[in-house]
């Protein structure tokens, strides 16, 4: 069964940091473009970053560059998204996605991607 968890999110003062997890099962990642998204309340799911296994990481959101980072791990077949720097505009639940990947670089798009993880709450505030 194909299947993405992810793990890590929680409440974090502005400045702080959170790294979030998210471990494939029924499937290895390093075939895989991996993708991070977000959707703040009242706002359209928004991509964050992503990784291609032929060209590496991408931002496909300017307001992270510099703050966010994403890292493959293929021996534990897990991605993380490592953030610092957090600003309240950041809170949001986050989504790992997965995607066949079939060009040197990962999709912009959140429906290129295939496989979902169930969503992780980030809060940051005082």
């Amino acid at each position: 069964q194909v299947q993405l968890v992810e793990s890590g999110g929680g409440l974090v003062q502005p400045g702080g940091s959170l790294r979030l997890s998210c471990a494939a099962s029924g499937f290895t990642l390093d075939a895989y473009d991996i993708g991070w998204f977000r959707q703040a309340p009242g706002k359209e799911r928004e991509g964050v970053l992503c990784i291609s296994p032929r060209s590496g990481s991408r931002y496909l959101a300017d307001s992270v560059k510099g703050r966010f980072t994403i890292v493959r791990d293929n021996a534990k077949n897990t991605v993380y998204l490592q953030m610092n720097s957090l600003k309240p505009e950041d809170t949001a639940v986050y989504s790992c996605a997965a995607g066949r990947s079939r060009n040197y670089y990962c999709p912009l798009s959140k429906d290129d991607y295939d496989y979902w993880g169930q969503g992780n709450q980030v809060t940051v505030s005082s």
